[in-house]
């Protein structure tokens, strides 16, 4: 079959970059990497078929850049672009001018992009679609005035969220009346500061949530790939440590209905490209809607090793107007974990630090994948995101694959710089993980025993 296009511009850096980058040359397609100044001598440029420098190692003046990234597309003749995670993957503007200098953006249209990148609009189109949502404002608070009147009308707790933000940033926990002002203004100058918008929606508090979410493809035209769920409980600060596939907490009849209803909802907004449908469910197997993320998403491996569907080469297919491989609800086989190896030290607060690797050894074996750009010799920069690795392991059921997961840990020798792999070997020896017990606050109420959050052995690797 003739590749879908001739040459890709791959908009991003590190390991999500050589991932696109690989799914390419698997289409028989030509990639093109783009790297700052800090990123030279960085794997994905080694592995693309032609690099451009596009700016210096501020991303603000790199891989920020719409100007840069346009223009190194149209220097090099490339047909689309693909913007990974991160950077300007849900970037509307970015789509925009994709669009507007004949590249086809590997994403949802801009204005679907608009629609669900604004949280609280999200919430009104889902729930017109049919999924249930948080009980909470459907449209951005005008004032603290206001959002101490809803919240006093869903009683505490609640949850102040920015509306067009992400990733942990300008949320607060409001526990109690007096502190709704003070939490109100920190989140609405933290979104401000973050998505240059500092308007703030207000949920009410599931107690103890597992967070699930539901791995779909759309091609635009009412057809939805529907891959199960993964459960991203594991947090810190919002920001997401491990996920799962399938979920501990949901039953086969949960998961089908799950299922059914985020296929409906993204067939009703004829949804196009991958995404990711993000839910909070409670104790009793009830889960609410909070938000979509237009985009593919770090964890879409673990997806990938219980369903066997390449989600990066569906999305690039689908931009090009070719049909999915199916449609409906792919039942996951067997059992999948992804661990995230960041340059953090758990230990001294999950702070992050660059260095040179100075030995690297990987785990392997049947049921196991590593996404990574590390190799001996590489510096790691301090100007990015601190990902290091994803580590994926796979085997026939949950204990099982457990096991393989610590196995593979324990194999896992990065040297040069602290990492978070013994975290990870302290949440796989928990009781209550092992038990699938688990919430969002879980690292937050197990922290006093797990030994590298505590200076006991966090950043061993060093």
């Amino acid at each position: 079959m003739a590749p879908v296009f001739d040459r890709i511009l791959v908009a991003n850096r590190g390991e999500i970059a050589l991932r696109v980058i690989r799914a390419c040359h698997e289409m028989g397609i030509e990639a093109v990497a783009v790297y700052s100044t800090a990123d030279t001598e960085a794997a994905h440029v080694r592995a693309a078929d032609r690099a451009l420098c596009i700016g210096p190692p501020d991303p603000r003046r790199s891989y920020l850049s719409i100007p840069s990234m346009v223009a190194a597309a149209r220097m090099t003749g490339c047909d689309a672009v693909h913007p990974g995670y991160g950077f300007l993957s849900e970037n509307s503007t970015f789509a925009r001018a994709c669009v507007d200098n004949d590249l086809v953006f590997i994403g949802p249209t801009p204005d679907s992009m608009d629609d669900l990148g604004d949280k609280s609009l999200a919430k009104r189109i889902m729930a017109d679609a049919g999924l249930p949502t948080i009980p909470g404002t459907e449209g951005a608070l005008g004032s603290v005035d206001e959002a101490t009147r809803v919240a006093a009308a869903l009683g505490y707790p609640v949850m102040l969220k920015a509306s067009a933000g992400g990733g942990g940033r300008g949320m607060r926990l409001v526990d109690d009346p007096e502190d709704i002002e003070r939490s109100y203004m920190a989140a609405s100058a933290e979104a401000e500061g973050a998505f240059g918008n500092g308007e703030l929606y207000l949920e009410k508090v599931i107690a103890r949530p597992h967070h699930v979410e539901v791995q779909v493809i759309g091609d635009g035209r009412g057809g939805v790939l529907t891959l199960g769920e993964r459960d991203c409980s594991i947090q810190r600060r919002h920001q997401k440590v491990l996920e799962e596939s399938p979920s501990p907490l949901l039953d086969d009849a949960t998961r089908g209905r799950l299922a059914e209803l985020v296929t409906k909802a993204c067939a009703a907004i004829d949804y196009l490209s991958a995404g990711t449908l993000e839910f909070l469910a409670d104790e009793h197997r009830d889960f609410y809607f909070m938000e979509m993320n237009t985009r593919v998403q770090v964890e879409h491996p673990v997806t990938e090793m219980v369903t066997g569907v390449d989600v990066i080469r569906e999305q690039i297919g689908v931009a090009a107007g070719r049909p999915l491989s199916r449609v409906g609800s792919v039942q996951p086989t067997g059992h999948a974990i992804e661990f995230r190896i960041n340059a953090e030290d758990p230990g001294k607060n999950f702070l992050p630090r660059g260095g040179t690797i100075e030995r690297l050894r990987l785990p392997g074996g049947p049921g196991v994948r590593v996404d990574t750009h590390l190799y001996e010799g590489y510096t790691v920069p301090t100007n990015y995101d601190s990902l290091l690795a994803k580590l994926i392991v796979w085997d026939e059921d949950r204990t099982s694959c457990i096991a393989r997961g610590i196995r593979c840990l324990r194999e896992l020798e990065v040297v040069g710089v602290p990492t978070t792999r013994d975290l990870h070997l302290d949440i796989l020896g928990h009781p209550a993980f092992v038990a699938g017990n688990i919430s969002t606050a879980f690292l937050e109420e197990a922290r006093g025993e797990l030994a590298s959050m505590n200076g006991d052995g966090g950043g061993r690797q060093t």
